[in-house]
């Protein structure tokens, strides 16, 4: 039986590999995550991703560089303002931001706490920047005892709201979500995401523990995507992970939800072995959410060695003439002294399985070219127009068999 080929868009969210040129705007000067964690960490162990050209993209210790690679390889820079998951996302298909979503340094302001109030009917804790792993421990018991919600944001444009399963049910949370998605985070309040973060304890330890139920309430696109320009021509895009609500559902016909990033992967590799015909893309959220804004460089580094050891699954599981497609939204390095996102470029490591070689992609000038590349591979070339297609390149790279 005749398969269609498919493109596959695996994004390692959050790994970034070099401040981008305005880094200072963001006060990210020296970041690299992929290369400061693996100094943390005293070398990464990634050889498949390091035969595919990694190496090539930053200097990473323990991951050399190779003259011959089996994928090309090169790196983004982000058109966009901004350094949160929503744009990087967006970015990558297509839709470009001039102006950032809203932040909230200082927390959110009465008029938008009162319009919370009012349309949840709920009373609330906190409204102040903070980790999300801090905040439960500092307000949890309060919470507990008092029934009210815990509200907070960070440097990124994001409404979040914690509460214990226990105090408030999982589905109680998702519904005061969509409610502060649709009425009250709107306007000039409209933030890129607003985020249920349910958690459970205290454990042995006396520590709250977030859990892996969290969804995201993304703003909708305000413009067509790829996603909507490959569902005007009858290809579906499958999500894995949070990519179904990052686009707030437009152009996504269904996006598992990923309980870490092994389940993630584990989702991934099911969808590419079914020969479905589509477009997936797919996100692995813990080295943003678990290891980066935990400033765990330990646990970051073991995350990218535990990804790099599944490379092989994904690539037995495409069929030849399949492109893959390797990326990351924006930073968060783990040895900075802040725990929030940091603006960086992005790798990008691209093969289609059958081409065992590669070349120097450059530095690309927007995460666009991602999206352009896809729309390319199904024959819709300059269907964006925000981006260049690398897809030529990746495809007729010279052959070097006997690569190092």
């Amino acid at each position: 039986m005749r398969r269609d080929p498919r493109a596959v868009v695996l994004v390692l969210d959050s790994v970034g590999v070099g401040a981008l040129p305005d880094a200072h705007l963001y006060g990210d000067e020296g970041a690299n995550t992929l290369a400061n964690t693996a100094r943390a960490a005293g070398g990464l162990n990634m050889p498949n991703l390091g035969a595919m050209g990694l190496g090539n993209v930053t200097e990473i210790l323990g991951v050399p560089r190779r003259s011959r690679a089996l994928a090309s390889w090169g790196r983004n820079a982000e058109a966009s303002a901004g350094k949160d998951t929503t744009t990087g996302h967006w970015e990558m298909m297509g839709l470009h931001l001039t102006q950032p979503f809203p932040t909230y340094p200082q927390g959110f302001p009465v008029a938008v706490m009162d319009a919370f109030t009012r349309e949840t009917g709920e009373g609330w804790l906190g409204n102040t920047p903070a980790s999300g792993t801090a905040i439960i421990q500092e307000l949890g018991d309060e919470h507990v005892r008092t029934g009210k919600p815990i509200v907070y944001t960070s440097a990124d444009s994001v409404f979040q709201i914690a509460a214990h399963e226990d105090v408030i049910s999982v589905e109680r949370l998702y519904e005061m979500c969509s409610i502060a998605r649709e009425a009250v985070c709107v306007g000039e309040h409209a933030v890129g995401r607003v985020i249920a973060r349910p958690f459970i304890g205290p454990d042995p330890a006396g520590a709250y523990v977030r859990t892996h139920r969290r969804r995201d309430f993304a703003v909708a696109p305000f413009e067509p995507t790829v996603l909507d320009r490959l569902a005007d021509r009858g290809i579906v895009s499958y999500g894995i992970g949070k990519i179904g609500e990052i686009f707030a559902w437009q152009g996504i016909c269904e996006s598992p939800h990923s309980e870490d990033n092994m389940h993630g992967f584990d989702n991934l590799i099911e969808r590419v072995a079914s020969l479905t015909p589509g477009f997936v893309f797919a996100n692995l959220v813990d080295f943003d959410m678990i290891w980066g804004h935990r400033n765990d460089a330990e646990g970051y580094a073991r995350g990218l060695e535990a990804v790099d050891a599944r490379i092989p699954e994904l690539l037995d599981a495409m069929i030849d003439g399949d492109l893959l497609i390797i990326t990351a939204d924006h930073g968060c390095d783990p040895t900075m002294p802040s725990t929030d996102h940091s603006r960086e470029y992005t790798p990008v490591i691209a093969k289609v399985k059958g081409v065992d070689s590669g070349v120097d992609l450059g530095v690309r000038s927007t995460f666009s070219d991602v999206g352009e590349t896809v729309l390319d591979f199904y024959g819709l070339a300059g269907a964006c127009g925000r981006g260049r297609s690398f897809l030529a390149d990746v495809l007729h790279a010279p052959d070097t068999k006997g690569a190092s």
